[in-house]
């Protein structure tokens, strides 16, 4: 079976799940009607299906490859490529000042996540323009975003992300990469930078790079870098491509998945540069950057979940092994059924708490409502978790209801995860994302959190003389959550926090989710929605009992043996 955009259950959050009425009254997003949100999710889909899902097995059987210092692209990248930026689909939420639609970031994440499950190696490209476009949208000065936002809002040009140095992964003020002031408003920037996603390629005629680097006498640390724009070419003052600048690609790397995406190792040696923001202002620019590309890649999870589960699905109705009551095929037996019921239900579950914390930037972006910001920003690092890891376990989950064909390269069961297993490392790895949930997010008390937790509650009570068995255990899920949540902030010391952390956030996403299903079974009384809300609370929403039990430990048991004798 071939993929296909899931335009309709996109529809359904949006206008059953998310309050879109009241993001259509505010002044910025007054055009979005449900008429237009239904056009573009439709044409959205129609390219993911048509241009962008028959691109997915060439990428990864003929990956990018670094070629006498020119680097090619997978066959039809190139086109699939054009066929994005031909349709707007790149600036989706940028300004229309600089040629953006200016529509909200549910309809951007609704686009990436349905791209993602296409093709996720070629949406990679897009993502990092978007990330870059709101990064210059913030700092940049107007002369910069008068040349470079156009052009990356169109697709002429593309933008990507350099923080990761050899020596500095995710401790990035161990970067070493200097900038040295040329007195005319540039900068000559000379360092290596390694895992750079579409880093250099084919696709568009320059290429944009966000550097992190330090100036000479700057603090050590993140205190003590600053943010520059890098182009591959040197623009001319008409704005086209002119001299090549001082950045080469040394290599591409060798990957488990994502072939089809450029990551390469970047040498740049006395290039020419301009400063985004303030000096010493880097990581608060490339923050801007980070936040959202989080969002977008606990979207690539899901979008690669969908694709592994329509293939999976479509196997299991094939497929003749055996017997049952209930059918001839595979998908009649019980554990496969159990498979692709618990596949399903985690995709709809980590689809809504992604579209939810992109519901809470629009609502923060068009109120200015510092409560909508905090909302969003306990969200992100669940819906980037998340997200990627139901990624992972759904692939997973595909490759074994497909049994030893699975293993097989051929069917392209096993691509799926090979591709979606690094979204869990980039953008920050999801224990960094848990111990941001557990510390920085938490820097209130867990008010917000008390916030989310009351909403949960309120639409169980009001659920319960309809579905009572659902109602009550979504209830008492979110008031154990609750109490865990009073024991974490009470704890003073964050290694205690930091050693609970995976598992506190994974049990907020699994009650998170149970209140979207049941949210969902309210909207759909006795059918599909409601039926599979039943599965999840019944089957996957008892994970976080243990998970919470996981949480009050502390940090003890884990350092109770030392290296020596972890290590014999």
């Amino acid at each position: 079976m071939p993929y296909r955009a899931a335009v309709n259950e996109f529809s359904f959050i949006i206008e059953e799940l998310l309050d879109a009425e009241a993001l259509r009254e505010t002044e910025q997003f007054g055009d979005a009607t449900a008429d237009l949100t239904s056009a573009i999710l439709t044409e959205a889909g129609k390219l993911c299906d048509e241009v962008l899902a028959p691109l997915q097995r060439a990428g990864d059987l003929h990956p990018a490859k670094l070629e006498n210092g020119v680097v090619r692209t997978s066959p039809g990248y190139k086109e699939g490529f054009a066929a994005m930026a031909e349709g707007g689909w790149i600036g989706m939420a940028a300004s229309p000042d600089h040629g953006g639609m200016g529509l909200p970031m549910i309809l951007t994440s609704a686009v990436n996540e349905m791209m993602s499950g296409a093709c996720l190696s070629l949406q990679l490209a897009p993502l990092m323009s978007q990330g870059q476009i709101e990064a210059l949208e913030h700092h940049a000065s107007d002369a910069i975003k008068e040349l470079y936002l156009p052009k990356l809002i169109s697709g002429e040009w593309t933008g990507t992300m350099n923080l990761t140095e050899p020596q500095a992964g995710s401790d990035v003020g161990a970067l070493k990469s200097q900038a040295i002031d040329n007195g005319d408003g540039t900068y000559s920037i000379s360092g290596q930078k390694i895992y750079i996603s579409w880093g250099d390629h084919d696709v568009a005629e320059n290429i944009c790079h966000l550097v992190l680097a330090r100036i000479p006498g700057a603090p050590e640390g993140t205190k003590g870098i600053s943010l520059f724009l890098v182009p591959k070419f040197l623009p001319n003052e008409d704005g086209s491509v002119g001299a090549r600048n001082g950045v080469a690609t040394v290599s591409l790397e060798h990957k488990l998945g994502i072939h089809g995406s450029p990551t390469a190792v970047l040498q740049y040696e006395n290039a020419k540069g301009w400063m985004v923001g303030p000096e010493q202002g880097g990581m608060a620019a490339m923050f801007t950057m980070m936040n959202n590309a989080r969002l977008g890649v606990g979207g690539q999870g899901i979008g690669v979940a969908e694709a592994a589960y329509q293939h999976a699905m479509a196997y299991a109705l094939e497929r003749r092994q055996g017997k049952s009551l209930h059918g001839f095929t595979i998908a009649a037996h019980a554990d496969v059924r159990r498979m692709l019921m618990a596949m399903k239900a985690d995709i709809f579950a980590a689809r809504s708490i992604a579209m939810t914390c992109a519901y809470a930037i629009d609502m923060a972006s068009a109120t200015g409502d510092p409560v909508w910001t905090s909302r969003a920003a306990l969200l992100t690092p669940i819906a980037k978790s998340f997200g990627t890891d139901v990624g992972i376990r759904v692939a997973d989950m595909g490759i074994q209801v497909h049994g030893g064909m699975g293993f097989v390269e051929e069917t392209g069961a096993a691509q799926f995860l090979r591709d979606v297993r690094v979204t869990a490392i980039y953008e920050g790895t999801n224990g960094i994302q848990a111990m941001d949930l557990v510390a920085r997010k938490m820097m209130d008390g867990g008010e917000m959190a008390g916030r989310l937790l009351d909403e949960i509650e309120a639409k169980a009570e009001a659920a319960r003389a309809e579905m009572p068995e659902i109602a009550e255990a979504v209830w008492q899920a979110s008031e154990t959550l609750r109490e865990t949540t009073d024991w974490l902030v009470a704890q003073e010391d964050l290694t205690d926090r930091f050693a609970g952390a995976v598992p506190y956030l994974n049990a907020f996403a699994r009650v998170l989710g149970a209140y979207f299903h049941l949210s969902a079974a309210m909207a759909d009384r006795g059918g599909p929605r409601e039926k599979l809300a039943r599965f999840y609370v019944n089957r996957l929403l008892p994970d976080h009992t243990g998970l919470l039990e996981q949480v009050r430990v502390g940090q003890h048991d884990l350092y109770a043996m030392d290296l020596d004798e972890l290590s014999a």
